[in-house]
């Protein structure tokens, strides 16, 4: 079922879902199962799966020049979407990327979705890797977002690539889009950051789903700033529990959100990592009875692999 219909025959319930990651290359896929079984009894409407790109290592070779090796370390994104709807009968969500596709990549790589029956896909550009200052798109690749929900949608109408194919199967894709309420990185502004947010749902995307934010103050704000601007998709808040005081610089330094001077505090003075994650469950559990009364569609948690925390929080919840 799409993403949207899910929201749509709630009836104004908020619905739980959580993201999760692919295990590390060798290990298997009862990592995975572990990770969402505790987490069955909210009765999720689906688990996005995270995409990870390949990147690129220089080993230094015994005559002294560099090797360049190609690294994936999280594969298994269409498997492990396959396995839990098949196991589990939710849906599942898979990202797929601008980044280390070119756009018949990416062609077959929904064909392949659809093969499989997942209906849903977040479409984002990803980050730039490691040995890249600024993102780089593959050569015929996307380099935006929006190129890449359009691809998605002329498949929607039945558009391959190649144009000599005559009555082509339309594909039948809900499309999810990442927003920012503290604003992308790269963008200039908050205002232009929303412009090109505009640009994706134009190019046909039918949710958003937000980047992870600690202060609901700024995600109503992000609310009401998308529908001033027409933006009138659902919008899903993402959110995540802190569990360990190093993310107190990890956080704001990779992912650019700002982390309440509260909560700063109260981590800080913790005595160890135990006493964070008891900090982090509390603060995310008033954070989603606020999001619930605002009367948000969705509650989408960022487990990372995790359950235990998110396990205490939705039994607070729903």
């Amino acid at each position: 079922m799409k993403i949207t219909d899910h929201i749509k025959n709630a009836n104004g319930k908020t619905l739980f879902s959580f993201e999760i990651l692919p295990p590390l290359k060798g290990q298997n896929i009862q990592s995975i199962f572990d990770s969402i079984d505790p987490l069955m009894e909210f009765d999720p409407a689906f688990i996005d799966v995270t995409y990870h790109r390949e990147e690129y290592e220089y080993i230094e070779r015994q005559d002294g020049l560099l090797e360049k090796r190609v690294v994936r370390k999280r594969p298994g994104t269409v498997g492990i979407c396959a396995a839990i709807q098949n196991k589990y009968k939710v849906d599942a969500v898979p990202h797929i990327l601008c980044g280390g596709f070119t756009r018949e990549d990416t062609e077959n790589f929904l064909i392949d979705l659809d093969f499989l029956g997942i209906q849903n896909v977040v479409a984002l550009r990803g980050d730039a890797v490691k040995t890249e200052i600024y993102f780089k798109p593959e050569k015929n690749g996307h380099h935006f977002a929006k190129d890449l929900v359009k691809q998605i949608r002329e498949m929607n109408s039945g558009k391959y690539l190649d144009e000599s194919i005559e009555n082509c199967y339309p594909t039948e894709f809900c499309i999810g889009v990442a927003g920012y309420p503290e604003k992308h990185m790269e963008a200039a502004s908050f205002s232009q950051d929303i412009h090109h947010l505009k640009r994706k749902i134009e190019a046909g995307a039918d949710y958003i789903v937000t980047q992870m934010f600690f202060d609901n103050h700024k995600f109503f704000e992000f609310v009401e700033k998308c529908r001033e601007e027409g933006i009138s998709v659902p919008i899903i808040p993402g959110i995540k529990p802190l569990v360990t005081k190093s993310q107190l610089s990890m956080i704001p330094h990779r992912f650019k959100v700002d982390i309440p001077n509260e909560l700063v505090i109260a981590v800080a003075k913790a005595k160890d990592n135990k006493a964070v994650k008891e900090i982090g469950i509390e603060w995310c559990i008033n954070q989603s009875k606020e999001l619930l009364n605002y009367g948000v569609p969705v509650l989408h948690f960022y487990s990372m692999g995790k359950s235990d925390n998110i396990l205490k929080i939705g039994r607070e919840i729903f």
